[in-house]
């Protein structure tokens, strides 16, 4: 089975765990909840964001975990594949490839995917640019809703410039969590018939 963790929004916690000129900020977009903390250095850091959909989990699973959708959702996601799966499906080790922009470094890495269909899925980095790659998805039902929690803790191997940060922390996030909110609504629409 090619299950994957298309880390819809680790493209944001790259450059979000980059650098920023803030602390720790919270935003509400919305429909969309982000909150980013960074350490004294602006190099590392945390960040977590929620999004409610009409869906159910079952669909929305069946997108964050798909390399083909994952090229579709994600800003600056080239290359998504799928190097090793366990026999029962329960992990994969995944690599991404992100060519954000001319002015940012091509970044590449590797990490596992464990799952806990269809409810939970954690990363942990294996190897590439990013020094500290650690995250998780959680799939909350809601009646017909699934909310959606993301958490990501990370540290890139190399500096970026601040402003890049709250590019994609203003934008690119809120964008991804739109992204997959209407997908996951379209193939719900459709399966329902």
């Amino acid at each position: 089975m090619r299950r994957l963790f298309p880390l819809l929004l680790f493209i944001f916690a790259v450059h979000a765990a980059r650098a920023a000129d803030l602390a720790q900020e919270s935003i509400q977009h919305g429909d969309v909840e982000i909150a980013v903390r960074l350490d004294a250095t602006e190099q590392s850091g945390s960040a977590s964001a929620s999004v409610r959909m009409h869906a159910s989990r079952e669909v929305v699973w069946s997108l964050i975990t798909s390399c083909r959708e994952a090229l579709h959702l994600v800003p600056g996601l080239v290359t998504c594949d799928v190097m090793e799966t366990a026999p029962d499906g329960s992990w994969q080790r995944i690599r991404h490839v992100s060519d954000y922009s001319w002015y940012v470094p091509q970044v590449t890495y590797e990490f596992r995917a464990s799952y806990e269909r269809p409810a939970r899925v954690s990363i942990e980095r294996i190897s590439g640019d990013l020094r500290v790659l650690r995250g998780s998805w959680v799939l909350q039902g809601d009646g017909d809703y699934t909310i959606a929690h993301y958490a990501v803790d990370l540290a890139p191997g190399f500096w970026v410039p601040h402003w890049i940060v709250r590019a994609a922390l203003r934008r690119d996030l809120p964008k991804m969590l739109r992204a997959l909110r209407a997908r996951a609504e379209l193939v719900q629409k459709q399966k329902r018939g």
